[in-house]
């Protein structure tokens, strides 16, 4: 039991790699690239309440999330947020643009 509970905690921490990066911003003044901020704050808040009840499985966890598969994975995951991101501000311009230059006739 301990040990699926300590594998779903792992994989929540999947999205963080250090912890120092997960209080670096705020939730509420994030930018809108920045969309992995909620899922580390989440991460760091099970970790920190994980680390007051045993150290030893909070440092299992801080382990595990610094190992390679974790890393490649959470950098391939924030590239990809990125692209799509950007993508959808680019679209949001082209449908403001449209709409100031055929709805409203600017």
């Amino acid at each position: 039991m301990l040990q699926s509970r300590a594998l779903v905690i792992a994989l929540i921490l999947l999205l963080s790699t250090t912890l120092p990066e997960v209080h670096s911003k705020s939730v509420f003044e994030r930018d809108r690239r920045d969309w992995l901020v909620i899922p580390d704050a989440i991460a760091a808040y099970i970790y920190e309440t994980v680390n007051k009840m045993s150290p030893r499985v909070g440092q299992f966890l801080v382990d595990a999330a610094q190992t390679p598969a974790v890393v490649v994975t959470r950098n391939f995951l924030i590239r990809e947020t990125t692209k799509l991101s950007i993508l959808a501000e680019q679209l949001m311009e082209k449908i403001k643009n449209l709409w100031y230059t055929k709805v409203l006739g600017y």
